[in-house]
């Protein structure tokens, strides 16, 4: 007789042993989910760490620094083949039923088709080692984290056993790199962090699109207070989905039999994808910090670095719409004060917010200068037959845009919505910049200067 094909249901099953069961709705535990999710990459993980995530049955982790450092297993359902990189069959059943892209990162292997569709994650590094998943029937849906060495042995001595069926080198390869990542410990420390921070995302989070009254009379904050759960939970339910289509995209503009054609709009999606990630990005941050403003934690910064490197990318997506982006930037230049990783998708929303709407033909000019104890970065506009004029900084930009709440406002001249100028101002001020609109588009942000290194 036949070994029984390895499912992931057993996984599940283990996880659950000695857990309370669960009282969620779908709604519910999905959101769960998703919140497990941002405080696992914003809160657990340290970037640049090395390791691996296992995962079903799409890709769960979006963040470009854990992609770029953790080696992913991936189990997807045979129906996304056609997004699987290029094919690199392996011992086992002989099909394409799992497949390898060294340049991407992780390894897809085919999911189950009777398996079940709840996500799982595992992820395991030499000092964070944690099983996340989703389980139980309708009306007893439950989010369960387990970190013990137990049961994470357990779990991946299910996985090592599936793999052995139809693929025994990669389940030794499996093995190998789970070794040279150390003996599996407990931190107790973990879950101390894990549940409280999940806690705190589900309470800021709104439900769902629909408000329903609240008995007694509201507190004279709360409409704000649903407003902004409201725009983080939207915020967040468009850039998840966004990273996994991006993943995927990725994955398959690596291949080499595609026409020229359609690798070129896939390279347009791919694109597209990051613009709208980082600008929601934005917008997340910007309600985040509306509602819990707190203490910025800058350090030494390389502005003029972090300008010319993100200018190749920006010179791109402005061509793409018609525009010359021209930098001029006095070197050297002091360092200055702010939090780098954070800066970069700032920076580029201020990019995005000077050129949107303009014609074809446009120029778009970033100056950087020593100004004193600061550093001045001004974003100026010519449009088409205008002549940029450096030193026209008299009047402030009139208010042409309607107010959206306290984060968002619409411009009328371009459909769009953007940030306000409050949101704006804020964001760059926790950044350590000190921010002015000028006439028309032109805007100029100041940068306290670091101190020198005793």
């Amino acid at each position: 007789m036949s070994e029984k094909r390895f499912r992931f249901d057993q996984l599940r099953q283990r996880l659950a042993e000695g857990m309370p069961s669960g009282h969620c709705d779908e709604a519910g535990v999905r959101r769960m989910w998703w919140a497990a999710l941002e405080t696992l990459q914003q809160d657990v993980l340290s970037p640049n760490e090395q390791g691996l995530w296992l995962a079903a049955p799409l890709p769960a982790l979006y963040e470009p620094q854990l992609l770029d450092t953790l080696q992913g297993w991936i189990w997807a359902p045979e129906d996304l083949e056609r997004l699987a990189p290029a094919a690199v069959a392996l011992p086992g059943t002989g099909s394409h039923d799992a497949t390898l892209c060294s340049e991407a990162r992780y390894r897809r292997l085919v999911l189950d088709p009777e398996d079940s569709q709840d996500p799982f994650l595992i992820v395991i590094t030499p000092s964070i080692q944690l099983v996340i998943g989703l389980q139980g029937r309708e009306g007893q849906r439950q989010l369960l984290m387990r970190c013990d060495p137990t049961t994470l042995g357990d779990v991946l001595a299910l996985i090592g056993r599936g793999l052995q069926q139809h693929h025994p080198d990669l389940a030794a390869q499996l093995q190998e790199e789970l070794q040279r990542l150390g003996p599996l410990h407990t931190d107790s420390t973990l879950p101390q962090l894990f549940w409280p921070r999940l806690a705190e995302r589900l309470t800021t989070t709104a439900p769902s699109l629909t408000f329903q009254t609240t008995a007694g009379p509201p507190k004279s904050n709360a409409p704000v207070r649903d407003e902004l759960g409201l725009l983080e939970a939207l915020t967040h339910e468009v850039r998840t989905p966004l990273a996994t289509i991006r993943t995927l995209i990725r994955s398959l503009i690596r291949r080499k039999d595609l026409p020229a054609v359609v690798m070129k709009r896939l390279k347009q999606i791919d694109v597209e994808c990051s613009e709208q990630i980082d600008r929601f990005g934005l917008i997340f941050h910007a309600a985040e910090l509306q509602r819990e403003p707190g203490e910025a934690s800058l350090a030494r910064t390389d502005l003029e670095r972090i300008l010319r490197s993100l200018a190749t990318g920006w010179t791109e997506q402005l061509e793409r719409r018609g525009i010359v982006l021209d930098l001029d930037l006095e070197t050297p230049l002091p360092q200055v004060l702010s939090d780098a990783r954070r800066l970069e998708p700032m920076l580029g929303g201020l990019i995005d917010r000077a050129c949107r709407g303009l014609p074809t033909g446009s120029r778009l000019l970033l100056l950087l200068r020593a100004a004193g104890a600061r550093l001045k970065l001004q974003i100026l506009v010519k449009l088409p037959g205008q002549v940029i004029d450096e030193a026209d900084e008299q009047q402030e930009e009139q208010q042409r845009n309607a107010q959206v709440g306290t984060v968002l406002s619409w411009d009328p001249t371009t459909g769009s919505l953007q940030l306000s100028q409050q949101a704006t101002r804020q964001l760059l001020a926790s950044l350590g910049g000190r921010y002015r609109q000028r006439r028309d588009r032109n805007l100029t942000v100041f940068f306290p200067l670091a101190s020198e290194p005793e």
